[in-house]
């Protein structure tokens, strides 16, 4: 395969939307565990126990659900210029900004399908306050066991009006590497699973069923194994967070995962596992249709509405959540008796 440019280091944070600032702040904090680095205007900045940065979450209130920009760090000034030059070079540069809390400078632009992103290298390192002060010098926070406890962003995933010209343009122009793809029968591309390291994924853009342009399937923020997303299942089962999808594990990538919807409606995800890829002559995987139809690794069916839910709706409404919390699901058939299952 093309050798990666190489510019780029990871992305570093992203920007949610929600029309439920304060319910939306409260599910990050108390129930995914994460902490409140800074504040600024209608933006709250959040981080997990394992970012080396101040943050890799800023919550942003806005009219509707979504996604704001992706911040993806270069390995250093040169670099940055660099990727910034070939931006501009392909007509889908925004420009420059001062920076936001904790980085310097940034470039902004957008993909084909309108999602925008920005290009930094100068960013603050994480100093914790005594409270979260770590024992060992090589973490760079106390673990707090709050919540479902997550440790960082992982990746983000995109809805796309055209996989291929987005996946094009993420390894022509910023140098991610393609690791596994989805081809349909009629040769179009319904998936692609990019990354700027030998992780399986940082970066996915999927086909957007109703082909809206620019919308957020979802983000996902990593835990440290299978017990400690199957814990964070039970506990987020409990907090009567509505469950899209019950811990099972992907075929693309071999990530674990459990998808839940946060109160703006946005999709979010806990994950772990999947894989590294360290060979230099690495060909990416390519799935077919029929293989796709099977299912997830170990063959559940995938809900319709992963294939049909994004932020922004395409009501051009703040809908909340699209379904309810599991003890709220109305009961349909027969009810059987007490211990029978």
């Amino acid at each position: 395969m093309t050798r990666p440019a190489g510019d780029l280091a990871h992305i570093g944070h992203a920007e949610l939307l929600t029309p439920t600032a304060e319910e939306s702040l409260r599910f990050f904090v108390d129930l995914f565990g994460m902490e409140v680095e800074a504040s600024e205007g209608q933006s709250v900045f959040l981080r997990g126990f394992g970012d080396y940065g101040r943050y890799s979450l800023k919550l942003t209130e806005a009219p509707l659900p979504g996604l704001g920009h992706v911040a993806i760090r270069a390995w250093d000034q040169a670099s940055l210029e660099r990727r910034v030059g070939a931006i501009e070079a392909g007509g889908r540069g925004e420009g420059w900004i001062d920076g936001d809390v904790g980085h310097g400078p940034a470039y902004r632009f957008t993909d084909p399908d309108g999602h925008r992103f920005e290009l930094y290298y100068e960013q603050e390192r994480y100093q914790p306050p005594p409270r979260l002060r770590p024992a060992l010098k090589n973490v760079p926070q106390r673990f707090t066991g709050r919540g479902a406890a997550v440790k960082r962003l992982d990746h983000v995933n995109l809805l796309a009006t055209d996989v291929a010209a987005n996946r094009r343009f993420a390894t022509e122009q910023l140098g991610y590497r393609l690791y596994e793809r989805i081809e349909l029968d009629d040769g179009s591309e319904a998936g692609a699973w990019l990354s700027l390291s030998i992780a399986a994924h940082e970066l996915i853009y999927v086909a957007d069923a109703h082909a809206a342009g620019g919308r957020l399937h979802h983000l996902a923020f990593w835990v440290d194994g299978r017990d400690e997303l199957l814990r964070a299942a039970d506990f987020l089962l409990d907090a009567d967070v509505p469950i899209e999808a019950a811990p099972s594990k992907h075929a693309v990538a071999n990530g674990y995962f459990l998808y839940v919807f946060e109160p703006g409606g946005n999709r979010v995800e806990v994950t772990s596992g999947g894989y590294f890829v360290y060979d230099p002559e690495f060909e990416p995987i390519v799935w077919t249709e029929a293989e796709r139809a099977r299912g997830q690794a170990w063959g559940v069916r995938t809900v319709e509405s992963f294939h049909t839910y994004g932020t922004p709706d395409v009501s051009g409404k703040a809908n909340g959540p699209p379904i309810p919390p599991t003890s709220a699901i109305p009961v349909r058939g027969r009810v059987l008796p007490d211990g029978v299952d």
